[in-house]
């Protein structure tokens, strides 16, 4: 399997720069590397990008995360092994990325508060950054056809 095209973000310049910010940003956030793997997981699978989903499988297993919790991403409101802290940044990452599901608000007040509950502003603009970045790469990846184990950089 091929991709349609190279990714916008190297054909653009400037763009990787762009992108190379805001993950650097987020790694300043404080926000568990686990985490954002397992979010950016996710994210990935409700989206449908391979490309995505295989390179944060990858760098679960190379962090160390049971393949228990890798696997129980998928359904992962009924899995027992998250942590209240993960469950509120799934369920976060879960309402962020499927607006079109919602007939409210995207992240109702109850929501916004479980996840404040757990991270500080600091961590919570991580997650917040670092979700709409897995959207963001989740819908270049699935418009140009980005193959699962592409190696990008």
């Amino acid at each position: 399997m091929k991709a349609r095209m190279t990714n916008p973000a190297y054909v653009l310049p400037g763009a990787m720069k762009g992108i190379g910010t805001l993950f650097q940003s987020v790694g300043e956030s404080g926000l568990d590397q686990e985490l954002s793997e397992l979010v950016g997981l996710r994210v990935s699978q409700v989206n449908g990008c391979s490309a995505c989903v295989h390179g944060h499988v990858l760098n679960l297993r190379k962090g160390g995360a049971s393949e228990e919790r890798i696997a129980g991403v998928t359904a992962w409101f009924e899995a027992p092994f998250f942590s209240d802290a993960e469950r509120a940044a799934l369920r976060l990452a879960d309402a962020m990325t499927r607006l079109a599901d919602r007939s409210q608000e995207s992240v109702p007040d109850e929501l916004w508060d479980e996840v404040a509950d757990h991270f500080d502003e600091k961590e919570l603009s991580g997650l917040i950054l670092f979700i709409s970045l897995m959207n963001l790469f989740n819908r270049v990846n699935t418009t140009i056809k980005e193959p699962a184990g592409t190696t990008w950089g």
